[in-house]
C-alpha cells in the first residue's frame, strides 16, 4: 500500500452496504472522515440515483468544502460526477448508441432465454437503460438481498451468460456485475478506466490511489484494478471495510 494513499476508491455494493441499500451511519461518517484527509472514490455498477440514495443522502451535514472530495462514478465508471455547493456536477457520461442499446438488450434476453436464466416472477424489471450501461437483473431491480444471495452463489450461471452475451456483441464490453447481475458498456470501459480517470481529474498517480472492494477475484468486477496495478484490498461485506477503515484512518493526517 501507498505509505500514505491520497485517494481512496471503493466499490459500494457489498463493499459499503449491502446490495442496493442504504449505507448504515458508521459507514457514512468514515467516508466524511476520510474525505477530511483524502480523495474519496466510489465506483460501482449502479447508476446516479442508486449512488444518491444509497450514499449521498445518508450522509451526515457536513461543509461543502468536504463534500467536494468525493467522486462518484456509477455505471463502471462511464459516468463521472463530483459534489459542491449547487449539488451534483456532472463531469462526463458516455452514453450507448441507439443502435448500442438495442443490440445489447436483444442479446441479453435472448441468450438468458435460452440458458433458462430469464425468471417468470421478478422483483421489478430485468433489463435496465442506464444511458451508459444496461443492465441485466436476474431477480428484477429491487430483489431482496436473501434471494439474490441465493441465486447464483457460484457466479457461475453470471458467467455463463457473460461469455455469452459476449459473443453476441463482440465490439461492447459484457461483465458480470453484482450477486445477479451482468453489465454491458463500451468496450474498454471498466473499474479499470474509472481509476485511470480518477488519476486524469485530480492528477493523482495510480501509484498514490487505494482500492477496496469484495470482488477481486478473477470472475469479479473488481479485478481489472487489481491487474492495473493499483494497490487493492479485499473485504467481505461492510462491516469488514468499516473495520479496516477504522484502522486506517489514525494514519491518514487532516489537511
Amino acid at each position: 500500500m501507498p505509505a500514505t494513499p491520497r485517494l481512496i476508491a471503493f466499490d459500494l455494493d457489498d463493499t459499503l452496504a449491502p446490495s442496493k441499500s442504504a449505507v448504515d451511519p458508521r459507514i457514512a461518517r468514515i467516508l466524511l472522515d476520510l474525505a477530511e484527509r483524502v480523495e474519496v472514490a466510489i465506483i460501482s455498477g449502479g447508476q446516479l440515483s442508486q449512488f444518491r440514495a444509497q450514499v449521498v443522502e445518508q450522509l451526515p451535514e457536513t461543509t461543502p468544502e468536504v463534500l467536494s472530495h468525493l467522486h462518484l462514478l456509477p455505471t463502471c465508471g462511464t459516468q463521472y460526477y463530483r459534489i459542491n455547493a449547487d449539488g451534483i456536477q456532472t463531469i462526463y457520461a458516455h452514453a450507448l448508441t441507439d443502435d448500442e442499446k438495442t443490440r445489447a438488450l436483444t442479446a441479453v434476453e435472448e441468450e438468458a432465454r435460452r440458458l433458462g436464466l430469464w425468471a417468470d416472477e421478478t422483483w421489478g424489471d430485468i433489463l435496465e437503460d442506464r444511458g451508459s450501461q444496461i443492465t441485466f437483473s436476474a431477480l428484477g431491480q429491487t430483489a431482496p438481498l436473501d434471494a439474490k444471495t441465493a441465486w447464483d452463489p457460484t457466479g457461475e450461471k453470471k458467467n455463463t451468460l457473460r461469455e455469452a452475451v459476449a459473443a453476441r456483441i463482440p465490439d461492447l464490453e459484457v461483465r458480470s456485475g453484482g450477486s445477479t447481475s451482468v453489465d454491458i458498456t463500451h468496450r474498454g470501459i471498466d473499474k479499470a478506466y474509472g481509476m485511470r480517470q480518477l488519476a486524469e481529474q485530480t492528477g493523482i498517480p495510480l501509484d498514490d490511489m487505494l482500492f477496496v472492494g469484495d470482488r477481486l477475484d478473477p470472475d469479479g468486477n473488481d479485478y481489472p484494478v487489481l491487474v492495473m496495478g493499483v494497490t487493492c484490498h479485499a473485504v467481505d461485506g461492510w462491516h469488514d471495510t468499516a473495520e479496516y477503515l477504522e484502522q486506517l484512518l489514525p494514519t491518514l493526517p487532516r489537511r
